[in-house]
């Protein structure tokens, strides 16, 4: 028995002990706790990371690293060692980003790390990112996620050969985009950098011709060999830039630096939150400008376009589109830019990567043009066999397929390797659409073979359209079965989607005037003292002319093809105004006791009346109809049946209908 006991004790409560074990871990943070080594001037970084959890399906799951050093520098790597050039206490932050894991981030405390003083033998580790003229770099630790913060990584330096004081201008929240992409949460400076007031950015300044460095209005991003896509231009018309980038953005903050001297290399930081309303379409790229004046005496300007693709996981084999929301009337003649980025996660180098993309038949695949890649390598020539490395391009029906041949893109277990984006490649390019391609919704997504393991398929990048607006011009004939002598006129207008695919909804105002008779036939007996009677038959002839409305709140309709279309909803019917010139003819009989009838003219009356019913006789029906003709855009010709609830109830109408 008490065996039985315990046993029905562990039945009952395990339950309830698994459930608070389940309860307790998904309550529980994820924490990575920071630990270092210091050597002098020499600190050695390290992290406990919490264990991943791994998505079904996707590559084996791993951590990527950013480390802020409290200086003014910051690194990439796992476990980074960094010089600090001066005694004091500085805190160290680090963001750890989980790829192919289920879950947020986990979260570091910053951690106090005190150098008490320099040794006189240490010596600096000088190292540039920056390339030759090159002053301006973009980076950022991971791709934007809704409701989670990120680093945008700043870089400028002074190329010129004195010391100047400039500004650095970040625009950021696409007007494009309804809502709100970014929040800056936190800006971090170290060289004396200080934000200043957004009311009057703009102002005219000279041209530096003794010290400018540019070399062209103009530069393709296939020069710069830095993973991050970044579109450069420099310019020199300062007023023109902050102007056409406020017209752009919704926001945008002003960094001002002073005594920055030759050669000066500095770095800013920003954490930004990405809002809950940011846009969720997992395709749809947002950007963030940033303008750097080098010299505030001069207009001499660099600007920077960072593309940047929405994301709901850190996946770094990713499809992405420019077009998740675009105009219709407008795209005919423009590219559409897509972007095809992978990672090499093995323990060794890739030597071939392969591309094969969903296209969708409504783009022209002979407009197809490579926009930028990475490795950098030329494109592979037409039926010719090269020793060298090179990106062939090969165009199917329903596919484009893109191969990196004899390249070394290292793997990220690799040995030795510490830098994670020298283990990332890209590809963009863009495409023109077709001829006659239709207003619907495309999805492409590209499966990426490493040499010859089995193939990582990527999310969908889907291409869609705004409704847009069509106003339509309509006028026809209607046809009354139920009323004599019926005409009837009306013009007016639709509403609807631009030039829709298959399914949409069309309201339509319209307005007529008709004229119809209505004959009312009716009779009164009165019965006399002899037994005979009185009989008066009345014949009433209404001749009714209106001005009525139809009002279409909404219609669902289909386009079977190019050419033919059905539909069918709710249409309301008000007479605004009714006039009615109404004749009523008394024609008297009398019925002796046989029944026999006789004239008698004696009870014949005759009378006349106009009668005015302004805003009266309210109807409700339902249609059906067909249209033929360029039922998408431009003219065609239709018919309605329309039943009425009240009487009159049958009604047809033959109408012509053109959209714009």
């Amino acid at each position: 028995m008490r065996g039985f006991i315990i046993l029905f004790l562990i039945v009952l409560f395990s339950p309830l002990c698994c459930f608070g074990q389940i309860l307790t871990n998904d309550t529980i943070p994820r924490i990575a706790p920071i630990s270092y080594d210091l050597e002098g001037n020499r600190a050695t970084y390290s992290a406990e990371m919490p264990p991943l959890n791994q998505i079904a399906g996707a590559p084996k799951a791993f951590y990527t690293y950013y480390w802020e050093f409290g200086d003014g520098d910051y690194s990439f790597k796992e476990k980074p060692t960094h010089q600090y050039k001066k005694p004091g206490t500085y805190n160290t932050k680090l963001w750890a980003t989980n790829n192919y894991d289920n879950g947020k981030p986990p979260s570091s405390r910053p951690k106090s790390v005190t150098v008490n003083e320099i040794p006189d033998e240490a010596s600096i580790e000088e190292t540039s990112s920056f390339k030759e003229d090159e002053d301006l770099i973009l980076k950022r630790n991971r791709e934007p996620i809704p409701d989670q913060e990120m680093v945008f990584i700043t870089s400028y330096k002074n190329n010129n050969n004195y010391s100047t004081d400039g500004k650095l201008y970040l625009f950021y929240n696409d007007n494009r985009f309804k809502n709100d992409n970014f929040i800056i949460e936190d800006t971090r400076m170290h060289h004396g950098e200080r934000i200043i007031q957004t009311e009057a950015i703009s102002t005219v300044l000279p041209e530096n011709d003794d010290y400018t460095l540019l070399a062209s209005s103009s530069s393709s991003i296939l020069r710069n060999k830095t993973l991050f896509i970044q579109d450069t231009t420099k310019r020199k018309n300062l007023p023109l830039t902050l102007e056409e980038s406020k017209a752009a953005y919704r926001n945008y903050q002003v960094i001002e630096f002073n005594n920055m001297q030759p050669g000066e290399e500095r770095n800013i930081f920003r954490t930004l939150r990405t809002t809950p309303e940011m846009i969720k379409d997992t395709s749809a790229i947002v950007t963030l400008r940033s303008v750097y004046v080098p010299d505030s005496n001069f207009g001499n300007h660099t600007i920077k376009d960072t593309e940047m693709e929405i994301v709901t996981s850190h996946d770094p084999n990713k499809m992405s589109s420019n077009g998740w929301l675009m105009n219709y009337r407008l795209v005919r003649f423009k590219r559409l830019k897509f972007k095809i980025r992978f990672q090499n996660n093995g323990e060794g180098p890739a030597n071939t990567i392969r591309l094969e993309t969903d296209t969708p038949e409504m783009f022209d695949k002979s407009t197809l043009r490579i926009d930028g890649m990475y490795p950098e390598c030329p494109i592979c020539p037409k039926e010719k066999e090269v020793n060298y490395s090179c990106l062939d391009t090969i165009v199917k029906k329903d596919k484009i397929i893109f191969q990196f041949n004899r390249i070394y893109l290292p793997g990220s277990q690799q040995k030795n390797v510490e830098e994670i984006d020298s283990t990332k490649g890209f590809v963009k390019y863009s495409m023109k659409f077709g001829k006659d391609f239709h207003k619907k919704k495309t999805k492409s997504r590209t499966a990426i073979y490493f040499d010859k393991n089995e193939p990582i398929i990527t999310n969908y990048a889907t291409t869609r359209f705004i409704p847009g607006i069509s106003i339509g011009a309509k006028a026809g004939y209607i046809i009354n079965p139920d009323l004599d002598n019926s005409t009837e006129y009306f013009v007016g207008a639709t509403l609807s989607p631009f030039k829709s695919y298959r399914l949409y909804y069309q309201a339509e105002l319209l307005f007529s005037s008709a004229s119809y008779d209505e004959i009312i036939n009716s009779e009164i007996r009165r019965v006399n003292a002899d037994g005979s009677q009185n009989l008066i038959r009345f014949s009433e002839l209404n001749q009714l002319n209106t001005i009525t409305t139809y009002a279409v709140p909404g219609s669902l309709r289909y386009n079977l093809n190019n050419f033919v279309a059905i539909g069918a909803g709710v249409q309301l019917k008000l007479d605004i105004t009714s006039n009615n010139n109404q004749e009523t003819t008394g024609t008297g009989f009398n019925i002796n006791q046989n029944g026999a009838i006789d004239r008698n003219p004696d009870l014949d009356s005759f009378d006349t009346r106009e009668i005015d019913n302004s805003f009266s006789n309210i109807q409700t029906g339902v249609f059906i109809g067909m249209n033929i003709g360029t039922v998408r855009i431009g003219p065609s010709l239709g018919v309605r049946y329309v039943y009425n609830f009240d009487a009159p109830n049958s009604q047809i109408q033959l109408y012509g209908i053109w959209k714009f």
